[in-house]
């Protein structure tokens, strides 16, 4: 039998108190077009066995990523973890307090976090850096909120070469709070002029590089047009691994750098959870997203750790807070910071030339199949390539030859009017017999 605590009475005694006439409008400020009009056709109940056996069947369908050549990315990556990883953030010294409210007993998970902030504010040049956010997309929606109340503005400009999935993030937070946004057109080409966008109502300004078509972008012009204009320039990547070998977006002159960490200690884990990077210069900290960790000294003068900054809402700020971020990423965060500190700065480079090397590889071999054609001219691990036909069907046709080749842009964005692209990604975990055969299972349905 089902259990249901909760009477009809119960109900209306609570909507009452809260003033609403229905549960309905509980979901007021959801779109009525992203409302279902009814129940979705799915089984009513099950037994557990029954649900584990349909669970199997459905995930027998799927080709695992470990088991084809693997060239899928935009904004997810397969890559090499070590096994030390997983091993260390087993430690004792870790398995303290969830949320470190009493540093005398959460000094591991404390300069955990103190060195992860430290390794993300020198990957990106930035002066400060959070104790991670949820992911590089929520990350970005809340550095725009940052941006409009350290310039005063609600105007936010999204480079055409954003990843569609951030960008709707950023649109979905903005429209509750009525903030205007303009969003670009998809650019693959990276020719867009984003500079007459930015003027004295503009808050900030979204760029990503490498982009979510492969583009590295150079960050310095429009850093110097949104100076000129007051407004913020916040620089985003989807791929951590590029910062091992392309100039960070700190030394481009970014205001606020934010991104996803998967790539580093985290595994796909079929789309989450990942860990978000967030940093910002000096003088902005203080409106910074998150909590931050900090190093001092206790009585005796011994080094130790603490929660410097934590502006959040279940804190003293309340309604004053700078976000509702409720937690920060910390296991995805420990990952991060364990594989970071096994790599070093050489190996993170070593790392990052392996991936650029792959990439190029496949780009030239791709690049030679008729109806086939490689859109950009620089990039880092990632690229896009314009196919004969419609991409979403031609990826599942790789599929059926047991080779998953990237992802259709039309997936990311339906209405782009961009269907025969699609992103490809070549890590240090793809090999020459990889490589080999997406071009063979390519150039047979070309």
């Amino acid at each position: 039998m089902r259990f249901l605590p909760l009477t009809q009475d119960n109900r209306a005694e609570m909507l009452l108190r809260i003033g609403a006439a229905s549960i309905d409008d509980l979901y007021g400020d959801v779109p009525r077009d992203k409302l279902l009009a009814k129940a979705p056709d799915l089984p009513r109940h099950a037994s557990e066995i029954e649900v584990e056996r349909t669970l199997g069947r459905m995930a027998e369908r799927n080709i695992d990523a470990g088991s084809a050549p693997f060239f899928v990315g935009c904004g997810a990556y397969k890559h090499h973890i070590p096994a030390s990883v997983d091993h260390l953030i087993q430690r004792s010294e870790f398995l303290t307090s969830y949320t470190p409210y009493q540093p005398e007993i959460a000094q591991g998970t404390l300069q955990m976090l103190f060195e992860f902030q430290t390794q993300v504010a020198s990957l990106t040049a930035m002066d400060v850096a959070n104790a991670s956010m949820y992911d590089g997309s929520t990350g970005t929606a809340e550095a725009v909120l940052m941006a409009h109340r350290l310039t005063k503005r609600k105007r936010t400009v999204l480079s055409g070469g954003l990843h569609p999935h951030y960008g709707e993030v950023v649109r979905t937070i903005s429209r509750m709070a009525s903030d205007d946004v303009v969003s670009l057109p998809a650019d693959p080409t990276a020719s867009e002029n984003i500079l007459d966008q930015i003027d004295a109502g503009t808050s900030c300004v979204v760029v990503q590089s490498p982009d979510v078509f492969g583009n590295l972008r150079d960050l310095r012009p429009i850093a110097a047009k949104c100076q000129a204009q007051g407004a913020l320039l916040i620089a985003v990547f989807t791929e951590v691994v590029s910062l091992g070998l392309v100039e960070a977006p700190g030394a481009m002159g970014a205001d606020i750098v934010v991104g996803e960490g998967q790539s580093i200690g985290n595994g796909l884990n079929f789309g989450g959870p990942y860990v978000g990077l967030f940093a910002t210069r000096q003088k902005y900290v203080r409106q910074m997203p998150g909590r931050l960790a900090g190093e001092t000294r206790d009585a005796e003068g011994r080094r130790g750790f603490v929660l410097t900054l934590s502006t959040r809402e279940q804190h003293i700020r309340r309604e004053k807070a700078t976000s509702n971020i409720c937690t920060n990423s910390g296991l995805c965060a420990l990952a991060f910071s364990i594989h970071m500190s096994l790599l070093g700065q050489a190996g993170l480079q070593k790392l990052a030339r392996a991936n650029h090397a792959n990439a190029v590889k496949l780009a030239d071999l791709l690049a030679r199949i008729p109806n086939v054609s490689v859109l950009n001219e620089t990039f880092f691990n990632e690229f896009t390539i314009r196919v004969k036909g419609h991409a979403a069907r031609v990826i599942e046709d790789l599929a059926g030859r047991g080779v998953l080749g990237g992802v259709p842009f039309s997936r990311l964005a339906p209405r782009a009017g961009l269907d025969d692209l699609i992103v490809v990604a070549s890590t240090e975990m793809n090999t020459q017999a990889d490589r080999t055969a997406y071009a063979a299972a390519l150039k047979g349905l070309m």
